[in-house]
């Protein structure tokens, strides 16, 4: 299967490390803007990867077409990847938040007979609530606790001096869509978990500013018909971006492997 990845940060930087040239799935092609088509066509230079600044550029169309440069990507690229037959797969599902270009992408899925992908991101548990989404949700909350260094640039510097910070604060309560659209770096989880189950509506979001996290904690809780559920995880940022999970870079790398392998795993 051939994957393009939109972007060349750290999380595409990850999944190049843990996709190689001889699987399932191969990184054929990248597209990043075009004042970076020479840097980043030198760094993949041993791997035969294309690189363009445009989808008509392309020599090979891939099946997948996996974003990896934050909400800008989303809005740029995903209408034209889906109308042209690509599935998009979406790890900043926090823009989603958007209905208007939900609507859009939805819309151009359908036009190009293609599939819009929601990746897990650094959240575990997103099947179990689709499931109990089935029998419905009564309450679904959600709490981001990262260190105070996370939040930076953000608007969480107006809510308190985070270099200062000697006790855990919170920085938001409120509802799901308004968390991923103030915090567009750090609250893609909330949106995730709120397309998973009961809705961005009725998912309520907590973000904490926290000096001793220690890396970043998730915590989901969940009830319905179904019962009860509770889902922690403590995952430690990417080395070259404290605002993103581990976590998330590799729930790209896994998408990728399990819509290549010849067994699926729902996900």
């Amino acid at each position: 299967m051939n994957v393009l990845l939109i972007g060349y940060g750290a999380i595409a930087q990850e999944v190049l490390k843990h996709i190689g040239p001889d699987g399932d799935a191969r990184i054929t092609a990248i597209l990043v803007r075009t004042g970076r088509v020479e840097e980043v066509r030198a760094a993949v230079s041993d791997r035969g990867i294309e690189v363009v600044s445009s989808f008509d550029d392309l020599t090979v169309s891939p099946k997948l077409v996996a974003e990896c440069a934050g909400h800008n990507g989303v809005r740029e690229y995903g209408a034209d990847a889906l109308r042209r037959g690509m599935d998009f797969l979406v790890i900043s599902i926090g823009v989603l938040a958007d209905t208007a270009l939900y609507e859009e992408l939805l819309a151009a899925a359908k036009e190009g007979g293609a599939k819009l992908v929601l990746a897990a991101g650094a959240v575990a548990g997103a099947d179990a609530l689709a499931a109990a989404r089935v029998g419905g949700l009564s309450k679904v909350t959600y709490t981001s606790r990262k260190p105070p260094g996370a939040w930076k640039g953000t608007p969480a510097e107006e809510v308190c001096d985070l270099d200062a910070l000697e006790t855990e604060t919170a920085l938001y309560e409120g509802g799901a869509d308004e968390a991923a659209t103030r915090y567009p770096q750090n609250a893609n989880v909330a949106a995730t978990i709120a397309l998973a189950g009961a809705g961005f509506g009725d998912t309520k979001v907590r973000l904490v500013a926290d000096p001793e996290a220690g890396g970043n904690i998730h915590q989901v809780h969940a009830e319905g018909m179904f019962g009860a559920v509770d889902i922690e995880i403590r995952g430690k940022p990417l080395p070259d971006n404290p605002k993103t999970s581990t976590l998330a870079a590799h729930s790209v790398v896994a998408e990728i492997r399990r819509r290549a392998a010849p067994v699926e795993i729902g996900g």
